[in-house]
């Protein structure tokens, strides 16, 4: 990205805050690399300390890139109108000819996926109650996008799109291919693939279907679920001996033969784990991945069901 990229701003009429660019240059101590926490499909995500003493994280969106200005509408259109308390809130933005920057609340302990599959898995392992928690808080941020009188299909769940605060309350973000339905659609066409691939669910991937559902929601949800669960991300072989299989797959099999223990991921400690619990979240999972998108229950539904598990 280049240094401070433009001078001239161009300020649209949005409700959301505007951020000025000399703001973010000094926060970022002029966009310098120390101050990356991660890079993304548009580019460099920072660390940034504002005058006011905040902490926030600044997103850089590559005017250039293909996709890029759509990604950036979507935040706005989308993320920047809701509010929930396991959704990242969106606090600004700002624009200049080339450039393009929203800002949101920092949130402390990173991606899940880091705790699942990065560094900081090899030090620190996730009780199966912590778990459940950030299972619960997806889950409560699914419905409410799914529950809105405009109901918003994500189309993009996944470990990494889920930041984990100081407690390991999940927050769900990265709405760039997030869309709005009116209140009577069920449905909305689209001409791209959405989502990574091993979250997709089958519509997309086999039936090549061109529109996307909140039942598409649903299904990478269980994907996730299957994830947290088991500690293995969704494009692994490496599952279980028996079975050369990846996670959907795998998990159908062991929870049919009740070998469901096995799949729970062997850094937690099978003292804190109770049998008849793991199966009916494997079960709750795998009712997300049905084949067929109208046998999914409801995200509404898979929140009644998670609030039985004890945590």
């Amino acid at each position: 990205m280049p240094l401070l990229c433009c001078v001239k701003s161009s300020r649209p009429n949005m409700f959301l805050p505007y951020f000025n660019m000399q703001e973010l240059a000094r926060a970022t101590n002029n966009f310098s690399p120390n101050s990356i926490i991660h890079v993304g499909g548009f580019g460099p995500i920072y660390k940034a300390e504002l005058s006011n003493g905040s902490t926030v994280a600044l997103k850089y969106l590559d005017s250039n890139a293909f996709g890029g200005f759509r990604e950036f509408r979507a935040e706005m259109e989308t993320l920047g109108k809701l509010r929930h308390p396991n959704l990242v809130k969106l606090l600004g933005h700002c624009m200049t000819d080339s450039c393009r920057f929203l800002v949101y609340e920092f949130i402390e302990n990173g991606s899940l996926h880091e705790w699942l599959h990065g560094q900081v898995s090899h030090q620190i392992a996730f009780s199966w109650k912590t778990r459940i928690k950030i299972v619960k808080g997806v889950a409560d941020a699914l419905e409410y996008l799914h529950g809105l009188e405009r109901p918003v299909i994500h189309r993009d769940i996944k470990a990494g799109h889920v930041l984990l605060d100081s407690d390991f309350e999940a927050h769900l973000a990265d709405f760039g291919l997030a869309r709005m339905l009116e209140p009577s659609e069920t449905h909305l066409s689209t001409y791209m693939d959405a989502g990574s691939l091993w979250y997709r669910p089958p519509e997309y991937l086999f039936d090549r279907a061109t529109w996307a559902t909140l039942k598409g929601d649903v299904y990478s949800f269980g994907i996730l679920m299957l994830e947290i669960a088991s500690g293995k991300p969704p494009s692994s072989m490496d599952i279980h001996p028996s079975f050369r299989l990846r996670l959907p797959q795998c998990a159908r099999k062991l929870v049919a033969q009740n070998m469901h223990m096995d799949l729970v991921d062997s850094r937690i400690s099978r003292q804190e784990l109770k049998e008849p619990n793991v199966k009916e979240y494997l079960m709750i999972a795998l009712s997300c991945l049905m084949y067929d998108p109208n046998k999914r229950p409801k995200m509404s539904k898979v929140v009644e069901l998670l609030n039985e598990l004890p945590m």
